[in-house]
């Protein structure tokens, strides 16, 4: 009787097993998941930011608006993220060096160039953003983030044509 009470035990015990550890492994992020989390997770806050200063240092129409669509999207998928991922990572709190960096050098121009080097900063970044973002959709495993970053992909496409749209009216040429 009590063989049989042990063996029951070890079979119960490997069938919760086998059901928990698969969503315990599905719940761990790849370093380069990881990576790019953090990447993203900065350059949104990056771009939240300097949509803050464009609202008050652009002078142009265009500059404004696109930086009010900067604040509220990339403001929304910073906050998407966060839920995405939970508590597997620990997110950022601060920009990474060279969003910081981008975020310096566009607060010192002065108000007359301020309007194009935002939109020369736009184009450049959401350009990158696009590739990062289309790479990462191929090699992501964890469902939920390449879930994220599906969703979250056509909205920087659209930033990107934006971006060109804006710096084009401002006579920026593209890179």
């Amino acid at each position: 009787m009590k063989r049989k009470l042990v063996w029951m035990a070890v079979v119960s015990l490997f069938a919760v097993c086998s059901l928990v550890l698969p969503a315990l492994a599905a719940e761990k992020l790849t370093m380069g998941e990881k990576s790019f989390v953090k990447e993203a997770a900065s350059g949104g806050m990056m771009e939240v930011e300097l949509g803050q200063m464009a609202k008050e240092k652009g002078k142009s129409q265009e500059v404004k608006d696109f930086a009010q669509r900067m604040v509220t999207d990339h403001g929304k998928a910073n906050e998407e993220l966060k839920s995405v991922v939970g508590n597997r990572i620990k997110m950022p709190t601060k920009l990474e060096l060279k969003h910081k960096a981008t975020v310096d050098k566009l607060n010192k121009a002065s108000v007359d160039e301020f309007d194009k080097k935002y939109a020369e900063a736009m184009l450049k970044d959401h350009k990158k953003d696009v590739e990062k973002f289309t790479k990462e959709s191929k090699k992501a495993k964890d469902p939920e983030l390449k879930g994220w970053i599906d969703k979250t992909l056509p909205v920087l496409e659209q930033h990107l044509q934006h971006a060109r749209d804006m710096a084009h009216k401002l006579g920026v040429t593209e890179k």
